[in-house]
Order: C-alpha cells, then structure tokens, then sequence
C-alpha cells in the first residue's frame, strides 16, 4: 500500500519529502489546514467586492503594481500572469525535483496564508497523486519574488497549458488532463500569483541536495577507511583524545565512524611497528575535513528545514487579524546561502577524495601495483578513473563559486536585489552528483587495492563495504569497460547499500 503524507504547514520533514519526490508517497491535505484555507479565501472574495487595492489580485504585478485592475478582469489576470511568466530555458528538470516542488508548494498553502481556494490546492494534489510531472525548465529564475519562471509552467498544467509528462510520455497540459479525466481549473482572483510566487524550486533542489550529501557522507567515510587501510595508513589520528581537545562535533563523528569501520583490521596490525611516523594529510586530516562538511550540511539541513514549513508568498492573508500584508518571503537569500555553502562544502569531500584516489593509483606513494591492476603497460587499470575523478574535482571547483555573491536588478528595477538562489540551488545538486561519482571511483579503487592484499582481512567495516561493491563489480584482473563499475558503485552508494552492510557489522554510523 502506497503511503500518505498528512499535509499541514507545519510538520513536513525531508524524510517526508523524499518518499514522495521518490518512492511515490501519496499527499493529502489536513482538515485543519482545509479551515484555515476556506477562511482565507472568503477574506479575499469579500475584499476584491469592495475594491480593495491588493498587489496581485486587483492590481498589476512588479513594476506595474500602480495598475489597477477592473473587478471583471480579475479572473482574466490569473492565466495571463501564468502564461507570460512561463519563460523558462534549458533542460526540463528530473521528475524527483518537480513532485518535491509541487508537495512542497502545497504544504505551504496548508498553512492558510496564501488566499487560495481549496479546490485549486486540491487539484495540485491530485496532479501529484497521478502522476502528472509538469515539464519544468531548468533556467529563468533569479530567485526573488519568487521562482517565478519555474512555478509558472508547474502550474499551467493546472489550467490545461504547458507540457507535462504521463506514464513517461511527453504531452501537452491538455491532454495530461484528459488522460487522467482532471478537468482545467479556471482561477479565481489572486490565485495566479499566489501559484507561483514562493520559493519552492529553490527548496526542492536544496531538499534532495541536502539529503543526498548527508547520505554521501558516510560513504566518504567508508571510502577514506578503505584508502587507509589500504595505503597501509595509521588509526592513531582517529585517537578520540585528539578529536575531544577541538571538539566540532562532525570531526568527533567522523573520526569514530573511522575507527568502527577499520576495528580488527589484518592489514593495520600488520604495519604496528613501521617507521612511518605520520600519514599524508588526505588520510591523517579525513575527520577535520570530512567533519567540517558534515557540519555545514547540517547548518543547510536546518535552513531546509525552516523553509519547507514557511509562507512564501506575497501578499500574505492574516484571517485572524482579518488582514492582508505585502512583504518579501518570496526572497531565496537564505536558501541561495545555505545552498552556495553546500556546494562548497560537499567539493571539498571530492577534493580529498580524488587525492586518496591519486595515492591509491600511484605505486610511488602506494606501495601497490602501478594503477591497481596486474601486467601493467598491457593493461592500464584504474589509470583513467583517477583521470576522470580530476575532471569533476575541477569542475567543481568552478560550480563553488558562490552564485549568492551576485544580484542583477529586474522589472524596471522594482525588484532590485535578487538572490540568484535557484542558480545556487541547481550547480549545488551538480556538485552533489560530480561528489558522488568521485567517491565511487575512490570506492571502486579500494575495493580492488584491497584483493591485492592476498593473505590479510581489512577491518569489520571495509569488509563488509567491500563485499557489496564486489556482489556487484567482480575483480579487474584485465581491462574491461571503466564506466559501467563506476555506475553500479555509485548506484550501491546512492540507495545506500553500502552504508548499510558496513552498519549492520559495526553498530550505526553517525
């Protein structure tokens, strides 16, 4: 049985999130959010009878919000803002991304400010609940007043406009309708606006960004544990002494999940009494620096956490105080932050992984056959891997740079300051990706440096990480396709496989 989320505003969790972006959770809307929706849409019907001047609903919107609009055009603004906003660029985006957008925008109606009619919030639903995914295109928000570009063509479909895809065909919005016998809305006063001025393509991203780089977290872990070990490396740095007298608590957690994944390894003991005083920096440092993200993932987590249960439209409907307020929520400056911080962060993981990857492949510092692979010259092993973790490694490092840092006047420079969140937002999910393939490939190097160690067993942790990578990606004894092995490790990383058999032997990983 498919699960349902409970929709109120206020208690939505990324965990939530994620089963309906991906695992096809079911959204339904709470009776109390239902209260407070028909109490703040009967404020807005009364307020347009008396010609109230509200921004957006009798009036026109940025620069031309000194336009008043006539009681009977009303209706007609509402399409039209939807269709001449509706100038998106580029790609569409993945399907996980827009069901996390459309659940998201409808928990912010649940909280009741928005002035929408139910009906229209349950029709959004019911487009999620089917399987209606709005073509959304990638490029032309600037994150303030919103996401306007993307949210305007999520929510054409509503009205039978724009493109959506059903059962993985490409379709107008019209026939999407049809094909699940939803009839096209026809917008009441406000609506229009209220549909697309929040933040919601920017939270979306961050969600599923957020979520992933916590994830890809403890596989960095497992992978610097593989390379430690494997590099013939030492767990003293792990010592919890020294971790305890600088106490940032992701380097604590980083430096015990260290120690569990590497407990009774052969291949350390083995080494006890070398001369090698200390290790290189990549593996002696892998708590500081994989701590350090850690911690900042958590800060974006907490970001993420506000804005998924906020109002982010304007204006604002107060029903208690019988009030309508014009502000600025729509503003992604604390999502275009924490998302610039993300992406920084989670390059740093690849940095350090691609230079674990380096000395795994390098006999010179590794003490290992030349690029990991038996009669060298003939074959060139892992060679290229390490080729093509520095690519992402130096494309991430352009994709850092913050896009928070810019700003570019719009609408006759009405709205003059803009956060560029979404920008932020989307090359902060490329980074993630780029991450993840990197990791797999320091994954995929460890595995195979660790079947050269012919008579001794790596730690509980590395075993068992390196028998789920090996249920999937035999030995490299020759030369064989690179990309496919990269793929299935990353799959294994992504769905956290790998997490999990190195947990389920070592106790949880923090």
């Amino acid at each position: 049985m498919t699960d349902q989320i409970i929709l109120n505003g206020d208690e939505f969790q990324l965990k939530d999130l994620i089963s309906i972006a991906r695992h096809g959770a079911r959204v339904a809307i709470s009776v109390e959010s239902e209260s407070r929706i028909h109490k703040a849409r009967k404020l807005v019907d009364r307020w347009v009878k008396e010609g109230k001047r509200i921004y957006g609903v009798t009036t026109g919107f940025g620069a031309l919000s000194d336009v008043n609009i006539s009681f009977d055009d009303t209706r007609k603004l509402q399409k039209k803002i939807l269709l001449s906003h509706a100038a998106g660029m580029g790609n569409h985006m993945a399907d996980d991304v827009v069901k996390a957008m459309m659940a998201l925008r409808i928990n912010d109606f649940c909280r009741g400010n928005s002035g929408l009619c139910l009906g229209t919030i349950e029709k959004l639903a019911q487009l999620l609940n089917t399987d209606i995914v709005p073509v959304v295109p990638a490029k032309g928000s600037v994150g303030a007043s919103g996401d306007l570009v993307p949210m305007a063509h999520l929510a054409l479909v509503l009205i039978g406009e724009g493109e959506a895809f059903v059962d993985g065909q490409r379709m107008s919005g019209a026939e999407a309708l049809a094909k699940r016998s939803i009839p096209p809305l026809e917008l009441a006063a406000g609506e229009g606006l209220a549909l697309i001025n929040g933040t919601q393509f920017m939270i979306a991203l961050g969600c599923l960004a957020v979520h992933d780089a916590l994830n890809l977290c403890k596989h960095a872990d497992i992978a610097a544990s593989m390379s430690l070990e494997t590099l013939m490396g030492t767990r003293t740095a792990f010592d919890p002494r020294i971790h305890n007298a600088r106490p940032h608590m992701g380097q604590i957690k980083a430096a015990k999940n260290m120690l569990k994944i590497t407990e009774n390894s052969e291949i350390i003991s083995s080494h006890h009494d070398c001369s090698r005083v200390q290790d290189a920096y990549t593996l002696r440092c892998s708590p500081q620096v994989h701590g350090a993200s850690w911690d900042a993932f958590h800060y974006v987590e907490n970001v993420i956490g506000v804005e998924m249960n906020s109002s982010t439209e304007n204006p604002l409907i107060f029903s208690e105080s019988e009030e309508f307020l014009s502000g600025g929520n729509f503003h992604g400056q604390p999502l275009a932050l924490a998302c610039d911080f993300l992406g920084i962060a989670m390059a740093e993981l690849a940095n350090i992984s691609e230079r674990r990857i380096e000395r795994l492949v390098n006999p010179q510092l590794s003490g290992l056959p030349a690029f990991l692979v038996e009669d060298g010259g003939l074959n060139s092993g892992f060679m290229i891997a390490q080729y093509a973790a520095a690519s992402l490694v130096s494309e991430n490092k352009v994709l850092a740079h913050p896009a928070s840092v810019d700003s570019i006047p719009t609408s006759a420079n009405k709205e003059d300051h803009v956060s560029m969140g979404a920008f932020a937002a989307r090359k902060c999910r490329d980074i993630v990706e780029n991450t993840e393939h990197v990791i797999a490939i320091e994954l995929l190097c460890g595995a195979q440096a660790i079947d050269l160690f012919t008579n001794l067993k790596a730690g509980q942790g590395t075993m068992a990480a390196y028998e789920v990578i090996r249920s999937k990606v035999g030995y490299r004894k020759e030369d064989r396709l690179l990309s496919n092995d990269i793929a299935r490790v990353k799959e294994l990383l992504q769905d956290g496989s790998i997490a999990r058999a190195v947990e389920d032997k070592v106790g949880t990983l923090y």
